[in-house]
């Protein structure tokens, strides 16, 4: 339940910024339909950092009754304090989770021992597996094999959220954590090679919309199928770039709003794109035949 092809699922808000919950519900069936294999709800891609913990918890609430079930869920509990997020997994512990994704405490750059406390905390405050969540671009910190590691030893640490784009991390983390510690990428752009060399599966933002696309280079690369994988890979590629064009979740809401999924709304600091991006998403779009 927390490998393949994981989508980190976008929130959809009113044109007044209070959350979609029936586009919410549409997007939940669509990943459904389409074969995705779990969806990450309230972590980056959700715009988590900008809601309020109520409104956390309640889109978490909802996508697991929506999927019901259907297609695993996995939680973020992510916070730049660690009691913010020992309070978030407590609050959300009782839901019918795969799982939580938990990223690096962001902003506060702590020490590695600091990552290694924040995580054992976290761990403490559910017997639910977590993955660690390492994204320095975005957090200011990198955590490094040998304290993932580290943190694998406990037992709920089931596996890390790797955005770092390195392979070499792949052997690095294997060789440290061991064959049952599940690698997933977090880095769209390279999530075919990392699955190709070891890894089991991609937390992705291209999934958002190509969800039956992604899915089938995931499985391809994960069977082992390198020419078909690359194949589709590089169909795929025009897309990953384009949602990166600014900072996520800008261009993949962009994307979806002109597809017809959600209205493009955001939640301050977050803004739509400007007009040179605009137009190059809608370009690879149409090329790509999605809209």
């Amino acid at each position: 339940m927390l490998k393949g092809s994981i989508v980190a699922l976008v929130t959809p808000f009113t044109e007044r910024g209070n959350i979609d919950y029936s586009r919410l519900q549409q997007l939940v069936d669509w990943h459904c339909e389409a074969g995705t294999d779990a969806i990450v709800a309230m972590g980056t891609t959700g715009e988590a950092t900008m809601m309020r913990h109520d409104e956390h918890i309640a889109v978490v609430s909802a996508v697991t009754e929506i999927a019901a079930g259907r297609i695993a869920v996995i939680a973020g509990n992510g916070s730049n304090s660690t009691a913010e997020a020992v309070h978030l997994t407590e609050k959300m512990d009782h839901l019918p989770l795969a799982g939580f994704l938990n990223v690096n405490p962001y902003y506060n750059k702590p020490s590695q021992r600091g990552l290694v406390l924040h995580y054992e905390a976290c761990a403490a405050a559910s017997d639910k597996p977590q993955l660690l969540y390492n994204v320095p671009c975005r957090t200011g910190t990198d955590l490094l094999p040998e304290h993932v590691a580290e943190i694998a030893q406990i037992d709920n640490i089931v596996g890390i959220k790797e955005a770092t784009g390195d392979i070499q991390r792949i052997q690095q983390l294997r060789e440290r954590c061991g064959d049952d510690f599940i690698l997933l990428s977090g880095d769209d752009s390279t999530a075919c090679d990392f699955i190709l060399n070891g890894g089991q599966g991609v937390i992705s933002v291209t999934a958002n919309v190509v969800p039956a696309q992604l899915k089938a280079m995931v499985a391809a690369a994960s069977a082992g199928a390198t020419e078909l994988a690359l194949e589709l890979n590089d169909k795929l590629a025009p897309l990953h770039a384009a949602m990166f064009v600014e900072a996520n979740p800008i261009a993949v809401k962009w994307a979806l709003s002109l597809m017809g999924k959600i209205d493009a709304n955001y939640r301050l600091p977050m803004t739509p794109p400007e007009l040179p991006q605009q137009q190059e998403i809608e370009q690879t779009l149409r090329t790509a035949g999605l809209i």
